[in-house]
């Protein structure tokens, strides 16, 4: 047989997972959370990274938040590195580090300087990509379309938390985890890891383990563990004093936040989960809190959020070992009911938007029992 016969074959294309795998793919048409207000400065320029894309994220010193593509479309230079200046006639544009092209907030280019005056070029026929931003309760929002290249109007608005108050956020910890955010998602809302992994004192006694039962019922784009006592096993909780009473809701794309309160005092505790590749994802912990006990044990509390965090990371990366086998995954109910939740969440989101119909919840009301 000749050496190059193969060569004549027919190429057959790699099979390629739909979307809707789990552990695959991203969805889309959703607001994902990309900053703090307080980290995009008026004038900076700063890179970010969401569903593989890069993103610069500015602000003018008006104070528009604005989002664009980082990435010159004349020679790829990150517009990120440039600056932020102002040309009669132009108003504020990115200038590129390379070659000087400004671009203005919402991608459209004013100028190439390399252009003389008889050359009769339309710089304004050149864009860079732009998304639609929103900045609210302290956070920047940036909408990631399905077709990024002819995307559609947002036609929804990102999450509202309850529990916003004090003003700024008293805490925020945040952490990469080499994940795709879909394994994030379903250990973050894991509810009987805790005694293996977390094994603080103050948190939660491994010998304390014991049958649970919550009322879970559907909500915006999610779901949520309808507002209950805490569990007598969680220490933490008694330090707030009085008798709190806590929720804790989930919404797609990854929204966690636990929303607790003690008469008229409250407690939000938001986890935010932005895929920044497919195999990474930001765990972004963000706090807020009118309780006068919050700012006595913020610094414990500090040291608490990062060690979950590292705990949490480290047992992704152990789960990593198992995972690049591509193994079947078991999923049993009632501990892992919260997990088929997000499949179906993500499966029914993906499939309403090619369908062009509105999103039907799948979840139902339940109560789910597990030991922990």
């Amino acid at each position: 047989m000749p050496a190059d016969s193969d060569a004549s074959k027919t190429a057959v294309p790699e099979a390629k997972s739909p979307p809707t795998a789990f552990g695959k793919g991203f969805i889309t048409d959703a607001w994902y959370f990309a900053a703090l207000s307080r980290d995009v400065k008026a004038a900076g320029l700063k890179r970010y990274e969401l569903l593989g894309e890069p993103v610069l994220i500015g602000r003018t010193r008006a104070g528009q938040v604005y989002a664009m593509r980082d990435i010159c479309p004349h020679r790829a230079a990150p517009l990120s590195a440039g600056r932020l200046v102002q040309h009669d006639g132009e108003g504020e544009t990115v200038e590129c580090p390379y070659h000087g092209w400004r671009f203005r907030p919402d991608g459209v280019c004013a100028a190439i300087p390399s252009l003389v005056q008889d050359q009769a070029f339309e710089a304004d026929r050149i864009r860079v990509r732009s998304y639609p931003v929103v900045e609210s309760q302290g956070l920047v929002f940036v909408w990631m379309a399905a077709d990024p290249r002819n995307p559609s109007a947002p036609d929804h608005d990102p999450p509202v938390f309850p529990g916003v108050v004090g003003g700024d956020a008293k805490l925020v910890e945040w952490m990469d985890f080499d994940s795709h955010v879909d394994h994030a998602v379903v250990g973050l809302m894991d509810p009987a890891h805790g005694p293996y992994v977390h094994q603080q004192w103050w948190w939660r006694s491994a010998q304390s383990r014991h049958e649970k039962a919550k009322a879970f019922e559907p909500r915006d784009h999610g779901f949520a563990m309808v507002r209950h006592a805490p569990s007598s096993n969680s220490y933490a909780y008694r330090i707030l004093g009085g008798k709190p009473a806590t929720e804790i809701t989930f919404r797609l794309p990854g929204y966690r936040w636990e929303h607790i309160q003690v008469g008229e005092r409250q407690v939000l505790a938001l986890t935010c989960l932005t895929p920044l590749t497919e195999t990474t994802t930001r765990i972004t912990q963000i706090f807020w809190s009118d309780h006068w006990v919050f700012d006595l044990i913020r610094p414990f509390l500090k040291r608490g959020a990062r060690a979950f965090l590292k705990q949490d990371g480290d047992m992704v990366n152990l789960q990593n070992e198992g995972l690049r086998y591509d193994p079947a995954l078991l999923w049993i109910d009632d501990a892992d009911k919260q997990a088929k939740w997000y499949q179906q969440l993500k499966r029914e989101w993906l499939k309403s938007r090619a369908e062009d119909r509105a999103f039907a919840n799948p979840v139902k009301a339940a109560t789910l029992r597990w030991t922990s």
